[in-house]
């Protein structure tokens, strides 16, 4: 099992025992401070490396990815950006939106902007060197398998940086930078399940 980060697409967004509450709240929301409703994608068939939906899975220790958000010069910024959220949406707004509905992990929903944690996690990714090897399209645990796999060693040797000395911050920095990539792509949520 495990908690997983994955984009949402209309048939959860619509569903009323999975997200349709926490759809009506947000655009409750988005509304008071003048902003159109979140609409995700229609939902599609899975076709791998499409870049149509996303899915990775939390299974790194991330201690060191919180300690790096937290020494960045923005620190809180940063780690709210990042971690500070349930539902990360395509909608450029400043601070968070409060839900009253549960979150999978939460009382209330923290409804966060994708173009946020964009701005966050590309100066992680800056600061760690990302190679340009780490996937862009992450439908099906990618960036898991290759951070397990042969290509990071592969990739350290020919893009070392700080990001091969903590491939749990690596990794981290590549999740949420990716996720919101595809918030943005796709104009579609991102949620934790």
């Amino acid at each position: 099992m495990g908690i997983y980060v994955c984009s949402v697409d209309a048939d959860d967004w619509s569903d009323e025992d999975i997200l349709w509450p926490t759809a009506q709240a947000l655009d409750a929301e988005l509304s008071k401070r003048g902003y159109a409703s979140c609409n995700p994608p229609a939902a599609v068939e899975f076709v791998p490396r499409s870049g149509m939906s996303f899915e990775e899975k939390m299974y790194r220790p991330i201690q060191t990815f919180e300690d790096l958000c937290r020494a960045h010069p923005d620190g809180q910024d940063s780690y709210d950006a990042l971690l500070g959220w349930d539902l990360l949406v395509p909608v450029d707004f400043e601070g968070s939106l409060t839900l009253p509905v549960p979150a999978p992990y939460s009382e209330n929903t923290t409804a966060l902007s994708a173009h946020r944690a964009l701005r966050a996690a590309q100066r992680l990714a800056v600061q760690l060197a990302l190679p340009p090897h780490v996937p862009r399209r992450c439908d099906n645990l990618d960036l898991g398998n290759w951070f397990d796999g042969p290509a990071t060693a592969e990739a350290a040797v020919s893009h070392p940086g700080p990001w091969a000395e903590d491939l749990d911050a690596a990794y981290y920095t590549a999740l949420y930078l990716r996720a919101a990539e595809h918030s943005l792509r796709r104009q579609c949520p991102i949620s934790y399940v």
